[in-house]
Formats: structure tokens, sequence, C-alpha cells
């Protein structure tokens, strides 16, 4: 379960494109930002992904990622050109492939990888999938199949959603404003179709022939998607970008990304248990959907118009973390990165970055208001010094190298902060009025012992 949205650039503030995501998987599932730089292969060359290996073209492009532990692919990212992705679970009446193929998150790496343009993405993740299809288990534990829907977009302010059953597809580009979940979204109005998309749904029975041809709702299987309240979250992300009337800021679409629905937005002691409801920001609990309902990590991207900034998190949970930036693409080429640190696995590590930072999510879970609110003043404050800094670097023209520095001197002041954090937190009692329910105490307290955290 994820959350994806855009805001091409005559939406936003700045004039640049705006992209966020935040990433839903299991709790243990560790993610963690990767650079892989640009590279040329040998001829004949094949390329490892995940679960089948494909011919690897001659050159590749430099990308940054947010990367799950364990798989080749990835959730989020951008490339050295400006173009950035992020992918949904979608649900359709066609069951998913289960023979081992490309997945969504190979196919996102390898529009990045291989697309110097938002369309030239498009195209490659497209051709790909008629080529190799999508297919196989797409999760840590246990099984997990879907077909895929992505956001991608570029510097030029072009913005596209795909949405995939199998190896068909439909394509949309986005005017101003658009965001994406679990659910299927593009109806009658795409702007390209695969060949083999209507005779698919033919021959399901799903279509008939003569009729104007609705992607969405030929293909959705609306029911598995409300499990996951896909179709809720997309009408709570379509409803906080369609609320502003002006232009769109990148701190907007972190606040969007921290998203509770409009149940927490109406209530003080508001705690993340039970259902997911329309939450954004979301947080596992018990059950075979839920597991999956855990943000792992959360990307904000600014492109264009002179900015190459991405604000990470790359810690899980937005609302208790905060967004560091790391400039990557045009015109801050090489720039320095921060110090991401060792990559992490499903084993608490303290010396990574997201199991630092699970002891302080996981901590403020036992009493969600007041451990929250003990910190989260300080973050907001920090985070908006964060944003000021950048924004005077923009404004005067720094350069490449200042652009690197100031980056790796905010990511050490957060893991700072969140030391502080910790400690704070842990001095504010346990309170019985916001403790976790039973079975959500027993949900963490199995995925505690399952990281062998103590």
């Amino acid at each position: 379960m994820c959350d994806t949205l855009v805001a091409r650039p005559g939406a936003t503030a700045t004039g640049a494109l705006l992209f966020a995501k935040n990433s839903d998987r299991e709790a243990n599932e560790a993610q963690y930002p990767l650079l892989v730089p640009a590279a040329t292969h040998q001829p004949g060359a094949m390329l490892a992904c995940t679960y089948i290996s494909i011919p690897q073209v001659r050159r590749t492009h430099g990308v940054l990622l947010s990367r799950p532990f364990w798989m080749w692919g990835a959730e989020m990212g951008a490339n050295e050109h400006g173009v950035v992705i992020g992918n949904e679970a979608v649900h359709a009446k066609i069951a998913p492939g289960s023979t081992p193929a490309l997945i969504g998150m190979d196919l996102l790496r390898l529009g990045l990888e291989r697309g110097a343009s938002a369309e030239e993405a498009v195209d490659v993740i497209t051709r790909l999938l008629g080529e190799f299809g999508q297919g196989g288990n797409c999760a840590h534990k246990g099984r997990f199949e879907y077909h895929n829907s992505f956001i991608i977009a570029d510097a030029g302010g072009e913005a596209f959603v795909l949405e995939t059953v199998g190896r068909d597809w439909a394509v949309e580009r986005v005017a101003a404003k658009r965001s994406i979940s679990n659910s299927y979204t593009i109806g009658s109005d795409f702007e390209r179709l695969s060949d083999g998309a209507e005779r698919l749904a033919q021959a399901h029975g799903l279509s008939p022939e003569g009729q104007v041809f609705d992607f969405a709702e030929v293909f959705a299987n609306r029911k598995r998607s409300a499990l996951a309240s896909g179709h809720q979250r997309w009408c709570r992300t379509s409803a906080l970008l369609g609320a502003k009337t002006g232009g769109i800021q990148a701190t907007e679409m972190m606040g969007f990304l921290r998203d509770h629905g409009a149940q927490a937005a109406r209530r003080s002691d508001w705690r993340p248990d039970g259902i997911l409801g329309g939450a954004v920001s979301a947080h596992a609990t018990y059950g075979p959907v839920r597991r999956f309902g855990q943000t792992t990590a959360s990307w904000v991207a600014e492109l264009g118009n002179g900015r190459s900034v991405h604000w990470l998190t790359a810690t899980a949970a937005p609302d208790t973390g905060i967004f560091k930036p790391v400039f990557f693409g045009p015109g801050f080429e090489g720039a320095g990165l921060p110090d991401f640190g060792p990559a992490p696995g499903d084993v608490f590590d303290a010396r990574t970055r997201w199991w630092r930072h699970e002891r302080l999510h996981r901590a403020v879970l036992r009493n969600y208001p007041e451990r929250l609110a003990a910190f989260a003043g300080e973050r907001d404050r920090l985070e908006a010094s964060f944003v000021a800094r950048v924004e005077a670097l923009l404004e005067r023209g720094g350069s490449a190298a200042e652009a690197g520095a100031l980056s790796a001197a905010i990511w050490r002041e957060a893991d700072a902060a969140e030391a502080r954090w910790l400690e704070k937190v842990l001095r504010v009692p346990e309170n019985p009025a916001f403790r976790p329910s039973a079975p959500m105490a027993a949900h963490w307290g199995s995925l505690a012992r399952q990281a062998r955290m103590r």
C-alpha cells in the first residue's frame, strides 16, 4: 500500500515540478537510499533483476533510489536527468502473475536507468512489460503478487500516470495535479492504450465489443482495493491536492505524506490503531492486509527551474521522522551526497539510520498523542530551518560543492536531533488511555522479536 502525488510546474509555488511518495511495506522491511552511478556495459551483458535476467543496455543513467533491502528494484527514485518515478500495487479482476518475471520495483528502476525523460521512461517500462511481463512474489515474507501503476515525471515538467494489467497498460498525461494509490484511476480519457488491452478484457468477458473502453471500470477489483483502502486514500490525496488554491510548496507535499485522514485531523487524541481508513502516513497493525500497511520510507522531489532537491526521510513513519535534502540531478552534477550509512536488513542494527529511527517510532506508538507531542514542535521548527537554508542556497546560486556540504551537515544535525527526541519520548510515561489495543501490541511485539529488538 502506497501513495504517490505529483504537481506540474503551473500548479506549484516555485515553478518546479513536485513529486511525493510514501512507500508502504512490511514493518521490518527496511529500505535505504542507494546511489548507482551511470555506467557503460559490455555488448551482450545480462542484467540480474530480482527474479529474472534480461539483456543489459549499452549505457545506464545514474540513479538515486529508495530500495527495499532484499530486491534489485526500488520503491521510488530519480535519475541524473531529473526523471522521478513512484509505483503502487493495484488489484485487477484478472489475477496477477505468480511466475517470476519483472516486478513493479524492477520496472521502476529500469525506467530510471534507461529513460532520460518521463516519456522515454514510460516507453522503457511498457516495452519491457510487453517483452518480459510482470509477476512474482513482491512480499518480504509471505506471498503478495500484484499489478502496478506508476507516476512518471521529469524536470521538464511532464508527468504521466501508467496503469498496468499483466503485459497491458494505459497511459494518461497529467494536466496539473494528480495522485495514485492502490486502485485503478485511468478511465476512458487515456492518451495511449496497449494494443492488447481491449482484447484482454474481451477474452475475460469484462468489456463487450463496441462499448467505450474505460480502463479502470473494466479491470479494477474494487473489493480487493477497498481492503487496502486504496480508493479511499486516492480520494484523500486528490482532495489534499485539490484544496490548495495557490501554488503548492514542497513543505505541503511533506504534510500530505504525514496526513492521517479526515478523522485524525478532527481528533487530537487520534492514534494509529485498527483500520487504516484514509491515512496516507500508515502504521502497520494486525490483519492480513495491514501487515503491508507501514510507511517505510518517504520522498519529496523538487525538479526544474533551477532545482534538483530531493527530501528524504530515509526512515519509516514520516509523522515521527524528518525530511532531509539531497541535491541530485540537473544543475547539481557532482554534488556530494550525505553519509547514508550501512544498508539495513530485517534485523535490528543500531549502525543503520533506518533501525535507529525504529526505536523512536516504536516508542511513540506506545503512547502516540503524548509522545509525538514531546518532540513534534521541535521537529517542525528544525525541518523549517532546513528548508530555509536550502532556499537561501538556491536563491544565491550556490555551487554543487556548497550544496553537498549543506546536505551532509543537515543530515548530521537530523541524526543528532533524533537521538535527543528518543530520550524525550522515553521520559513520557505510557498512558493507559492511549495504549495500543491488545491485537496491535501483540503484532508489534511479534515484529520486535522477529527483528531481535530489545
